[in-house]
């Protein structure tokens, strides 16, 4: 597994919002290991008579021992959120939508500067079957195994971690590394970490439409991943100059297609799947 393992200590920003009060209690349901939650204001308090909650992250990890976030707090907050987590931590996971693009670049130089891995934003989080998860994912799709999932979409990632699930191959970890157009970690970066994973055997690599990021990690899987991969590439139909669903999902000349997309990744080796409900049998073949 890769990025959530069990020495992951995870801070909720957002904890008493409606959106992250109601994900905090499924993140501890499934045993992910939250140990402190920060809303301004409400220092002092628990959330569900379990997790104490701070005024500040610099409160937080003077008394407890924290190593992680993830933000559940409002687009035009998630800057200053963001900022204040990579300042104290090592993996900050942004859920929020709708940040500005000026403020994700500005939050990935700094991320940068400071050596902190972002998730997102525009994600659903991050999930190590049976450890926990960051994240907004339905568990019960999810098993443990030995295949690592990696998506721009939230909804694909379920329909194919389902699809694994159901024929009986469990995910070591899924990341969604997010759908907008400036994100923290991307394709190549989570590859990375899969490769040095042990408990990794292959990885199903999911993409769509807009920007170059699958054709980058067509090139990095033929020059130095040592893993086999499959794919699936969303937005077969989509017609060109419209934005589909992510703000990154846009077609512009002739890259981010689905065909330069799929001819990067067959020419690095990589089977794509036509539609979802393919990848197990593509899996079944490489592994």
């Amino acid at each position: 597994m890769i990025l959530l393992n069990e020495d992951t200590k995870c801070l909720v920003q957002g904890i008493t919002g409606k959106q992250g009060s109601f994900h905090t209690e499924q993140m501890l349901k499934y045993n992910t290991n939250i140990v402190a939650g920060l809303t301004p204001g409400k220092g002092g308090q628990k959330f569900l008579d379990q997790v104490p909650i701070f005024n500040s992250i610099e409160e937080a990890t003077e008394e407890v021992d924290i190593n992680a976030s993830i933000i559940f707090v409002p687009a035009r907050f998630a800057k200053d959120a963001a900022f204040e987590a990579i300042r104290h931590l090592d993996l900050v996971v942004i859920i929020s939508e709708h940040i500005p693009v000026h403020d994700s670049m500005k939050i990935m130089a700094y991320a940068k500067e400071m050596g902190t891995t972002i998730i997102g934003p525009n994600t659903p989080g991050i999930i190590s079957p049976g450890v926990g998860k960051l994240g907004i994912m339905p568990t019960h799709i999810f098993k443990e195994g030995n295949v690592g999932v990696i998506s721009r979409s939230g909804t694909l990632t379920y329909e194919i971690a389902s699809e694994l699930t159901n024929a009986g191959i469990g995910q070591s970890t899924a990341v969604g590394i997010g759908g907008d157009p400036v994100t923290g970690n991307n394709y190549v970066d989570i590859l990375k970490r899969f490769d040095k994973d042990d408990d990794t055997d292959a990885v199903v690599l999911i993409g769509e439409i807009g920007g170059t990021a699958e054709e980058r990690a067509g090139k990095f899987i033929a020059e130095e991943f040592s893993k086999p991969v499959v794919s699936y590439i969303a937005g077969r139909t989509a017609p060109p100059g419209k934005r589909m669903g992510h703000a990154g999902a846009i077609i512009q000349g002739s890259s981010g297609t689905v065909e330069s997309k799929t001819k990067a990744l067959n020419e690095a080796g990589v089977e794509v799947a036509v539609k979802p409900s393919e990848i197990v049998d593509l899996l079944k073949k490489v592994m």
